[in-house]
């Protein structure tokens, strides 16, 4: 299998961009590193409520560190049409996110992650731990770390289609 030529543009959306979307994103990067054969892929995160610059919030912070992940230089921003039309493939984190990107003209590159991934262990939307505790934020990371498994799978047999 040759590499592609083409860089591909992975967007993962939430809220606030300070809590799923950055975890999600510094998860995905760590698979991604692990296979070759999609080191062409670029991933990044934005949110539909976005403060521009705010840091991961401490939660999701301290959940990538347990996992060896470093999130002390993210800043959220805003989702806006200049991000959906460079992403090649936008993921969020629930339905609603989804039907936001949809109606700022993303509509032909964006699906809930829980459905891109299939729907392992019944997942629909990943929940906000916005305001939990560091177990709240855990149960997330795990939650993302299962559908992350069939995302870089996906990515390995299908690329974007």
């Amino acid at each position: 299998m040759t590499m592609p030529d083409a860089v591909m543009e992975v967007l993962l959306v939430c809220s606030g961009n300070t809590c799923r979307s950055p975890l999600a994103a510094a998860m995905l990067r760590a698979r991604l590193a692990d296979e070759p054969r999609l080191a062409h892929i670029r991933v990044s995160s934005a949110g539909t409520a976005a403060w521009d610059g705010a840091p991961a919030s401490e939660g999701s912070y301290l959940v990538a560190l347990e996992r060896g992940l470093d999130l002390s230089s993210h800043r959220a921003r805003m989702l806006t049409t200049q991000l959906i039309e460079h992403a090649d493939l936008i993921l969020t984190m629930s339905d609603a996110h989804a039907v936001r990107v949809a109606d700022l003209g993303g509509a032909a590159k964006v699906h809930p992650l829980a459905a891109w991934a299939g729907h392992p262990g019944g997942i629909r939307d990943v929940p906000d731990p916005y305001g939990g505790s560091v177990t709240v934020y855990r149960e997330t990371a795990d939650q993302l770390d299962r559908l992350l498994g069939p995302v870089v799978q996906r990515l390995l047999t299908e690329g974007v289609e």
